[in-house]
């Protein structure tokens, strides 16, 4: 994601994007978003299940650019069992199903040979740990009666986090964090992720969850550090392997992943201290 941008000299490659397009293309997958966590309890798994099949997809695409040939279908099996467990059964079930993946990997691509074996084994187990178990703490959340709004609050102040970053990036950015990795992320539009996240923490958590400003504020500051560095990765990674995007499902954006990254990363940190700092409410 395009947190901390900054600005070129010709006025298209400011924003880097199509911004009008990218932000209706944005305000539409809030709204799908909001439906999902307010018409059902199930809603968000119906609706993050599809979605990162599709990221698998992409990401297994990115991996070939690279000749890397991720063994998909054990990935795929286990990304529906990863969602749909961590929801229906919390964390042991989700650890079950992650290492149930990740044998299925190993053994689905012993079958074709050792040729490469190693190398396709890795990016299999790297796949199935970026994207589907990393979404699945959004599931773990969903599980609590109080799941959607903590869902909710933890997108709400992840996105914060992205819109801050790239407004002040492409207004004020000068100083770039990581120029080898990602050019356009800079010092500045990091100050205004943590700016916006914190703030936007500080306010939902008590609003939505009836807990402390502290907390919210503690969330914010998890989720800019994680949202960040989840940035930072999927840059290194796409770098590495010679392509811009990760898809292009998603007009003014690119593909799936490119937009998820930082939610990716983050949702650990949020479903953690969520369940520390803030109690369940019936």
């Amino acid at each position: 994601m395009t947190s901390t941008s900054v600005p070129t000299t010709k006025p298209p490659g400011k924003a880097g994007r199509n911004l009008p397009l990218a932000i209706g293309v944005g305000v539409g997958l809030g709204g799908l978003v909001l439906a999902s966590l307010l018409i059902v309890p199930w809603g968000w798994v119906a609706l993050v299940v599809p979605a990162l099949l599709l990221g698998v997809w992409e990401l297994s695409r990115g991996f070939a650019a690279g000749r890397f040939r991720v063994p998909l279908t054990p990935v795929m099996v286990g990304t529906v069992a990863m969602l749909v467990g961590a929801y229906l059964g919390g964390p042991t079930t989700l650890m079950l199903a992650f290492g149930a993946t990740l044998l299925g990997i190993v053994l689905w691509r012993s079958v074709a040979g050792i040729d490469g074996a190693a190398r396709d084994i890795t990016a299999g187990v790297f796949v199935a740990a970026y994207a589907p178990f990393l979404a699945a703490f959004s599931c773990l959340m969903l599980g609590n009666p109080d799941g959607s709004r903590r869902v909710i609050v933890f997108i709400l102040v992840t996105v914060c986090s992205d819109i801050g970053g790239y407004a002040v990036g492409v207004l004020a950015g000068k100083h770039p964090m990581a120029p080898s990795v990602s050019p356009k992320k800079s010092w500045e539009g990091f100050a205004g992720s943590a700016a916006t996240c914190l703030l936007a923490g500080a306010i939902s958590v008590p609003m939505l969850l009836d807990g402390s400003v502290w907390a919210g504020v503690a969330l914010g500051l998890s989720c800019v550090v994680l949202g960040t560095l989840g940035d930072l990765t999927e840059s290194m990674l796409k770098r590495d392997l010679g392509i811009k995007d990760m898809g292009h499902f998603l007009p003014g954006h690119g593909g799936l992943m490119d937009r998820i990254d930082s939610l990716l990363v983050s949702a650990p940190g949020a479903w953690w201290l969520l369940m520390i700092l803030v109690p369940v409410a019936a």
